[in-house]
């Protein structure tokens, strides 16, 4: 894929990222990563007992005015990397013994991170690969990671326009959505654990309950159900806190009440759905947002 007319993702800027160019994410031509750590807090089959092996990608096509990583997503906060130095941040990675490679943010720089994971296989990369993503993407550039990826992480924000032109200033975010994660469904359609009960491949589809939205909530489950079955697997978060310019919009000011995330359980299990993830209240806390430090990087 050409980044001298960037059509990466939805916002199909068409601006030359190799000539310096900035379109609608700021990424430029190389990679560019503020942390790649071990992370305990995914769900059991990604996390487990050796946590994930967690690669944070600086910017993001959708700028959500709540994220809890706004350094590096708004801000810019990273490092550039060359291709061969983020092939080798896979392969320490992998040294620490974690589950996975888990890339936080990818989607801006999908041909970059298919060229690096391709040299790192070849230097011996061989656990599982989980693309960690908000789901603003095309299914084109998704079709590039086909055999790269092993288990897909896509977070289904919402199915109202209304919401997604608000919060995270794309009005088709639903329309892009939809399409991308049926995509990832039939790149990986079953789900494969280890003994010890890792996924191994496989999607598991992230849904944060925002303050207000839960009837939002209520037919992004509906749709899940209808269009993947009841087999799938969700991951219901209750961990929504008011960050980086939520107090600027009166809905999402605050927290999501505990009545609001028990309806959408509720719901959850009312329509049929069976392999749920649950959060408790209290993993509504900026305790589980990550210190931004470079560590990890060359």
């Amino acid at each position: 894929m050409d980044i001298k007319h960037c059509m990466i993702c939805p916002r199909n800027c068409g601006i030359s990222r190799s000539d310096g160019e900035k379109g609608y994410c700021k990424a430029g031509e190389l990679p560019k990563c503020a942390l790649a750590s071990v992370h305990h807090w995914e769900e059991p089959p990604i996390s487990g007992t050796k946590g994930s092996g967690t690669v944070f990608f600086s910017y993001c096509n959708l700028n959500c005015v709540f994220c809890q990583n706004y350094t590096i997503s708004a801000q810019g906060f990273g490092k550039e990397l060359t291709i061969e130095q983020l092939a080798d941040v896979f392969l320490s990675q992998q040294k620490k013994e974690v589950h996975n490679i888990n890339l936080v943010s990818p989607t801006h720089f999908i041909p970059q991170i298919k060229e690096a994971l391709s040299l790192a296989k070849q230097k011996g990369l061989h656990i599982p690969i989980v693309y960690n993503t908000n789901s603003y993407e095309k299914v084109e550039s998704l079709a590039l990671l086909e055999g790269l990826i092993d288990v897909y992480l896509p977070d289904f924000k919402y199915i109202s326009s209304a919401y997604s032109k608000t919060y995270s200033f794309a009005h088709d975010y639903a329309k892009y959505a939809t399409k991308a994660i049926l995509e990832m469904k039939r790149q990986q359609p079953e789900m494969v654990f280890d003994s010890n009960g890792i996924l191994q491949k496989g999607v598991i589809i992230r849904h944060l309950v925002l303050p207000g939205c839960y009837k939002d909530s209520f037919a992004i489950l509906d749709w899940i159900k209808q269009e993947l079955g009841e087999d799938t697997y969700v991951s219901v978060l209750n961990q929504y806190t008011p960050m980086y310019r939520a107090s600027e919009y009166k809905q999402i000011a605050r927290k999501t009440m505990t009545l609001e995330y028990q309806k959408v359980v509720e719901h959850f299990f009312a329509i049929g759905l069976k392999n749920g993830f649950m959060q408790k209240r209290n993993s509504a806390t900026s305790e589980y947002t990550p210190m931004f430090n470079l560590s990890g990087l060359p």
